[in-house]
């Protein structure tokens, strides 16, 4: 009996296959630590064949767990990290290592197009803004300053469209990626327009056909079944971007309540969902995204700052480096169980932070490559609890100025990702926000948003809807209130947030004009 499906989450720092049956439950996942180099230059770069062969390990991982998971599986879903440029040429073999979205490469290229009258036409069509992470801007960077790259390149991928060529020998991309860089939102498809905008109509070529995972589906290529030890023919589903699978899976399709999902990963990710392309709010200042749902006239219209845990990440390495040099070895994670001691023994708003930790700077709610983090407001009173809480307002305070970007704030956020896990960060981001949190047993709920797909596409279920109703709505947990003092009290000091961060910005820039030119050595991500 073909009861599982396998969903693939192929993200920036890990990925992961996780075997649900066909009601949702997870039945069995398996992961494997992702890496990637940052480059003097601000380059973020990863291996495509390095790539591969991590999801082939991880895939085999979960067939070992589950001896019988060949027969079983009905479909295999894959969706992975947004944004980059992985190129292959003719034979499928990978043109250099894949771009990501931390580049920052393309930051000068993105400034220059945002400047110009040509930018609001592209804008109006993709209702979504142009940031340094994007495969438009790093193609437009590409073949502006080293064309030479693009010379034996015959297709464009991204991460995900990487691996479902390399498990279906297809290449295809998806509706919300192949939209949102380089086509038109009302007809999810490529805009001819958009790719002159860009100026990459010599580049036309290398933009691979869109395909709906909810309709079509091909099967898993005997090579690949070899690898990974289940049968060849099996349905091999292309999901959509990680981010529309992840706020899928975390009840983001809620036509009644209209929540907004807020996903605290490595980048954070602020959605509401929009159920109509007349009811997309296009700002002023060509911001934000706006991504196809895996469902008829069904949009994610997001705003997304560059670094959400990141910055949890960086405050957590001072503690562990001054650790380190005193002979002590703490391994990151462990470090993690103090932050809600950190956080309550700490007073609240006493230091605005700017969580802006990316090499790449911020792309929302505004645009800007030299962006960087910094705490205001500290004085001698202050110790490294506060330093730690602080980090968990500002992020905070940037979900908030994503979501007023974007119109009013919901009155529910369902939140997900692994900061959700504690229940005084959900309260400070609760508290910020001024509004109820609602959070998901669910574990993986990017994998489950792509299996989602799959399980729509074989016929389990007639619409997205339904699949939601039956995998999501019975594992939202119970909603809960914010704080009214501290809601209070962190309202008013979001003026100073967004204050700070607009008077800061020629600090940023003449900060990045001093850098330039000075050296680093290329460090290795875990």
């Amino acid at each position: 009996m073909r009861d599982v499906i396998i969903g693939i989450d192929a993200g920036t720092s890990i990925i992961k296959a996780v075997a649900f049956d066909l009601a949702g439950a997870q039945i069995a996942a398996a992961s494997t630590p992702n890496s990637y180099a940052i480059l003097p230059d601000g380059g973020a770069e990863q291996d495509l064949a390095r790539t591969w062969a991590d999801t082939v390990g991880t895939l085999r991982r979960l067939v070992e767990k589950l001896p019988d998971l060949a027969r079983r599986t009905a479909a295999i879903a894959v969706t992975g990290q947004g944004d980059g440029t992985w190129l292959i040429d003719s034979r499928g073999e990978p043109v250099g290592p894949a771009w990501l979205w931390l580049d920052a490469r393309a930051a000068a290229t993105v400034e220059g197009m945002r400047a110009s009258p040509d930018d609001r036409a592209r804008f109006e069509r993709t209702a979504t803004g142009l940031a340094a992470c994007q495969q438009g801007a790093q193609l437009m960077h590409i073949l502006r300053h080293m064309p030479e790259r693009l010379q034996s390149a015959a297709t464009a991928f991204h991460c995900k469209d990487w691996l479902y060529f390399k498990l279906t020998g297809e290449r295809a991309t998806d509706p919300s990626e192949g939209c949102f860089t380089f086509g038109d939102f009302r007809t999810r498809d490529y805009s001819d327009e958009v790719i002159r905008l860009l100026g990459l109509e010599s580049l036309r070529h290398l933009l691979p056909p869109i395909v709906d995972g909810t309709r079509e589906y091909a099967p898993l290529s005997q090579e690949a079944a070899d690898l990974i030890g289940l049968g060849a023919g099996t349905p091999v589903v292309l999901g959509y971007i990680d981010v529309v699978c992840t706020g899928l899976g975390a009840g983001l399709l809620d036509r009644k309540a209209k929540p907004g999902c807020t996903i605290i990963g490595s980048t954070g990710m602020n959605m509401r969902l929009v159920t109509s392309a007349d009811a997309v709010q296009l700002n002023d200042d060509a911001t934000g995204y706006t991504m196809c749902m895996p469902a008829p006239e069904t949009y994610a219209q997001l705003q997304s700052s560059l670094a959400a845990t990141l910055n949890i990440d960086w405050v957590l390495g001072l503690a562990q480096d001054i650790l380190a040099s005193q002979g002590s070895r703490v391994v990151r994670e462990e470090l993690i169980d103090f932050i809600d001691g950190w956080i309550a023994g700490a007073e609240p708003g006493s230091i605005l932070f700017q969580p802006f930790i990316s090499e790449a700077g911020e792309r929302g709610p505004f645009v800007d490559g030299n962006a960087r983090a910094g705490f205001i407001g500290i004085s001698q009173r202050h110790g490294f609890a506060d330093l730690v809480r602080s980090v968990i307002e500002g992020i905070g305070f940037a979900v908030r100025d994503c979501y007023a970007a974007m119109g009013p704030l919901p009155e529910e956020v369902r939140l997900t990702g692994g900061a959700a896990r504690s229940p005084v960060v959900r309260a400070v981001l609760g508290a910020v926000l001024g509004t109820r949190i609602r959070t998901s047993q669910r574990a993986e709920a990017g994998a489950a948003g792509a299996a989602m797909i799959a399980a729509v596409s074989i016929g389990e279920f007639a619409t997205m809807d339904d699949c939601a109703d039956r995998w999501v709505d019975p594992l939202l947990g119970e909603a809960e209130e914010p704080d009214p003092k501290l809601a209070a009290h962190y309202s008013t000091l979001f003026d100073s947030y967004v204050a700070a961060r607009r008077g800061l910005q020629p600090v940023w820039r003449s900060l990045a004009a001093a850098r330039q030119g000075n050296g680093q050595t290329v460090r290795e991500r875990p």
